[in-house]
Formats: structure tokens, C-alpha cells, sequence
């Protein structure tokens, strides 16, 4: 339930939906949604481990973690449907409310996920049940994600009216369900462990991170693996609406950018759920990531050959399916695996560091979506792509100077460039030390 509302909603509408709806329906120009992007996720870098060290030094009667769950819940929810609305202003009036809500929300996901992750690592001291449970909060992600992705047309067409009223009530819908399931989440798990906490506050976890090399090359695993989600994601709305010419119905089946991101999230629930088990047969994380970040990147490239059209559409899906295998394997993974770093950190410092190595994950997932979107923003105006707000009408303008340099950009943004993230990714793997 916590990943149904962290990973399933709340980041899944802001990797896949926000980059298309800043530039063509809240109005921002491409230079303002790149830096927007780009600076508040890049906040949150900073105040992620600083919020790890935080959570590990909490202690209440709801424990640990726990009560940053409990108590975020309601501002989480809050924050996010804020986001989704469109105030009636101008240029600059929207530039600061983008602004303020966006840098509100990484706090308040920061202030909620971190110690959500944390709950991995005080929960079973059990390796194999480490992987399992990593597994069903990326079964949660991901089946919340199929949902929030395949309803998303279905309840635009329902709400009706303009497109800025349409996100604005989804915003809402979904900023409740993200609060219930956070705060459901908060309230039915249990912390079985106790950290082993230093007696005072020192900057030594932070000192000793940096001398640990299995934290510093699983970090930038993690960097690499939201790149490769980041890319993808946050050029799907674009592809759709000047590729393909807008969604496709094929026998009913309304297949929007946001469908047709729900094929692979459907992919990713159930690889996810098997994960565990790949994992044992291959014989240890490392090779079973290593795997999956090859089938990323031949399916990557596959992509980019498929034409450009339409009529393609089922191959595209078919594609797409392919390279959530993958991302289905390695998501449960890197969590696991941070759960290894921090039981080496204990063992090699003496005292648990669970909230900080944890924040890592969380903050390579927002760094590696901080530069992708913003790059993906910055390429296509490069490319030709400008929007904006009309200063005196107050009406969303979108402009392209260049159709096929920018359809281009977009496909290779689709494939070319997740594609040699995924080769990086499985360079960094090789050279990973802990072998479980």
C-alpha cells in the first residue's frame, strides 16, 4: 500500500504526465518546466540524506519510521493535488505557483518515502525475505501504476470539460487515494527491529558513505536505472501527441500514452513478483540485474527501428513489454541490495545507518528523473518544441519550428538514449563487490 501510493501514484503521474502537462496545459515555457524539473528535484538530492539521518534518530511510541508515514500522509496527498491545478494567472504568477507547490511536494515525498524504505531494514534481518518483500512493494507499485495509467483517459473522459479541469479533478481523486494508502500503510506494519543508533549526532555516517564502495557503485546504479525509466516516461505523453497525431483506438481500447505505459507496468507486476525467484536460480542479485539490464538494452534498440507510425502500434506494445521484463526483474532488486549496503555499514561502523544508505535510493530515483526530465524538456526545445502563456490571454501556447527534427528527438529520447544508459548500468554492475 505504501508503494501503490508513493510509486504507483504520486511518482508515476509526475515521471509520465508532468513533463507534457507543464509545457502544453499548465503553460510553462520549456526553459521554465527544464529548470523547474531540474532544481527541485535536485533539492531534494541534499535533503534526502538529511532526511534519512533524521528518520534513523526518530524515536516515538509508533517507532521509527513509522510515524513520518502516519503523519505525512494528509500534506502528501494535499501537495499533489495542488500541483495538478491550473490557477488563473499569468506568466509569472504560474512560474511561482509551479515553483512553491513542486519544491513543496519533494519535501513532503522526501518527508514520507525515505522512512518508507527504511521499514525494509527493520522488519527481518532475513535475506530471503528481504527480496520478497521488495518484491511485493514493486508488485504494489506497479499494479497501482497499471491502474492509475490505463483509468487515466477513461476518467479524463468522464470528468470532462477542459483539459486543465480534467487534471485538476484527477488530482484531487488521486491525491486521495495516495494519502489513504500511505496513511494505511503508516498504521498495519510493525518494526520488529531497533536500529543501533549513535549516542549523539555526528557527521561520521555521512564521512563513512563515502568510503563505502559497494553504497557508491549501487548509487549509481540506481542513478543509471531512473535515467533509463526517466527517459522513457517523460517522453511517452510527447511521442503520442506529435508522432502518433494523438491517441489511438483500436477496438474500443482508447490506447494513450498513459495506456500504453500500462502495458509494461502490467509486465513489471508480474516480474516483480517473480523476481525473487529468478533471482535464486540465477544465484545472486547481482547476476540476476545484470540479465535484466541487458534485455533493456537490446529491446532499446529494437524500438528505435520500428517505424514511426501508428499502424506499429501492437509492435511498439510488444516492444514495450520486452523492456519491462527487465525493469520488472531489477526494480525489487536495488532495494534488496541497499538493504545488503546498509548490513555491511553496520557491521564495518558499528552503528545502523539503515535512514541514510535508504534516502540513497530515493535520492538516485530523483536525481536520475531530476536530469532525464529536465534533458528530455531541454533536447526537444533544442529540437524546436516552444510553449509558453499567452501574456495576455492567459492561454497555453505550443509552438514547433521543426515537426521532424522534433519527432525525431523524441523517438531517440524513447530508445536510443535508455538504451545506452542500460549498457552503463550493466558496466557498473560487473565491477558491484557484494556477490548475494
Amino acid at each position: 500500500m505504501g508503494d501503490a501510493a508513493a510509486g504507483g501514484i504520486t511518482w508515476k503521474v509526475m515521471s509520465i504526465a508532468f513533463p507534457l502537462f507543464f509545457t502544453n496545459i499548465f503553460g510553462l515555457t520549456v526553459a521554465d518546466t527544464a529548470t523547474l524539473m531540474l532544481i527541485a528535484r535536485m533539492f531534494d538530492v541534499v535533503t534526502d540524506p538529511m532526511m534519512g539521518t533524521l528518520a534513523d534518530r526518530t524515536q516515538s511510541r509508533w517507532g521509527t519510521y513509522r510515524p513520518w508515514l502516519i503523519f505525512g500522509a494528509i500534506p502528501f496527498g494535499l501537495i499533489f493535488a495542488l500541483l495538478l491545478y491550473t490557477p488563473d494567472f499569468g506568466p509569472m504568477g504560474k512560474r511561482i505557483w509551479a515553483y512553491t507547490l513542486y519544491l513543496l511536494m519533494m519535501v513532503v515525498y522526501t518527508a514520507v518515502n525515505v522512512p518508507y524504505g527504511s521499514l525494509l531494514g527493520v522488519m527481518t534481518t532475513d535475506d530471503y525475505e528481504k527480496n520478497q518483500f521488495s518484491a511485493f512493494r514493486m508488485v504494489g507499485a506497479y499494479a497501482m501504476g497499471f491502474i492509475t495509467l490505463l483509468s487515466f483517459p477513461y476518467l479524463q473522459k468522464f470528468v470532462g470539460g477542459s483539459d486543465q479541469h480534467q487534471y485538476a479533478v484527477l488530482g484531487a481523486f488521486f491525491g486521495l487515494l495516495a494519502a489513504a494508502g500511505t496513511l494505511a500503510c503508516g498504521l498495519m506494519t510493525k518494526e520488529r527491529l531497533k536500529p543501533v543508533r549513535a549516542e549523539k549526532f555526528s557527521l561520521k555516517p555521512f564521512a563513512d558513505l563515502f568510503r563505502n564502495r559497494p553504497w557508491i557503485i549501487l548509487t549509481l546504479i540506481g542513478i543509471c536505472m531512473n535515467f533509463f525509466n526517466g527517459f522513457r516516461y517523460a517522453v511517452a505523453g510527447y511521442m503520442f501527441e506529435y508522432c502518433m497525431h494523438g491517441n489511438i483506438t483500436v477496438s474500443g481500447l482508447i490506447i494513450s500514452y498513459t495506456v500504453f505505459m500500462t502495458f509494461g507496468e502490467a509486465t513489471c507486476m508480474l516480474f516483480g513478483a517473480i523476481s525473487p525467484v529468478f533471482t535464486k536460480w540465477v544465484g545472486s542479485k547481482r547476476k540476476a540485474f545484470m540479465w535484466a539490464a541487458v534485455i533493456c538494452t537490446i529491446t532499446s534498440i529494437l524500438f528505435f527501428f520500428i517505424p514511426m507510425d501508428p499502424a506499429y502500434i501492437w509492435l511498439m506494445i510488444a516492444i514495450v513489454i520486452l523492456t519491462s521484463v527487465g525493469i520488472g526483474i531489477y526494480s525489487p532488486l536495488l532495494w534488496s541490495m541497499y538493504a545488503d549496503v546498509s548490513d555491511y555499514a553496520t557491521q564495518k561502523n558499528g552503528t545502523s545507518s539503515t535512514g541514510l544508505i535508504f534516502s540513497s535510493g530515493t535520492m538516485a530515483m530523483k536525481f536520475g528523473t531530476a536530469i532525464s526530465g529536465s534533458l528530455v524538456v531541454l533536447l526537444l526545445g533544442i529540437a524546436g518544441f516552444a510553449s509558453g502563456t499567452d501574456p495576455v490571454t492567459g492561454q497555453t501556447t505550443v509552438t514547433i519550428t521543426d515537426p521532424i527534427s522534433v519527432n525525431k528527438m523524441i523517438w531517440a529520447l524513447f530508445s536510443v538514449f535508455p538504451a545506452i544508459i542500460a549498457a552503463i548500468m550493466w558496466g557498473l554492475l560487473y565491477i558491484y563487490p557484494i556477490k548475494k
